[in-house]
């Protein structure tokens, strides 16, 4: 079992940053794949960026280049730096870790992301 704890949405203006964290505890020895998914009003949930084994990241295209993606194994907790965010970045983002045997989800509760002026 594996327990994720969000924090650092919030309300921000077009153009501005955030910077999401994702706690992670319980059998984190088994995490492979930590990362980020949101999910819009009426959309469905969608990938942000992920962190394999590490080392390797992957970002949608809509988030290249505004927002990167970071671990701190000590703290067994990932961050998401979100950069010259736009109205359409608005969702709730959702922490989530992938684990072995069987690369079972784990997600987080969500914290709410608003890019408004």
């Amino acid at each position: 079992q594996v327990q994720l704890v969000e924090s650092g949405g919030g309300l921000v203006q077009p153009g501005g940053s955030l910077r999401l964290s994702c706690a992670a505890s319980g059998s984190t020895y088994s995490i492979v794949v930590m990362g980020w998914y949101r999910q819009a009003p009426g959309k469905e949930r969608e990938l942000v960026a992920t962190l394999t084994s590490g080392t390797i990241i992957n970002y949608a295209d809509s988030v290249k280049g505004r927002f990167t993606i970071s671990r701190d194994s000590a703290k067994n907790t990932v961050y998401l730096q979100m950069n010259s965010l736009k109205p359409e970045d608005t969702a709730v983002y959702y922490c989530n870790a992938r684990v072995v045997p069987g690369l079972i989800h784990y997600w987080g509760q969500g914290t709410q992301v608003t890019v408004s002026s």
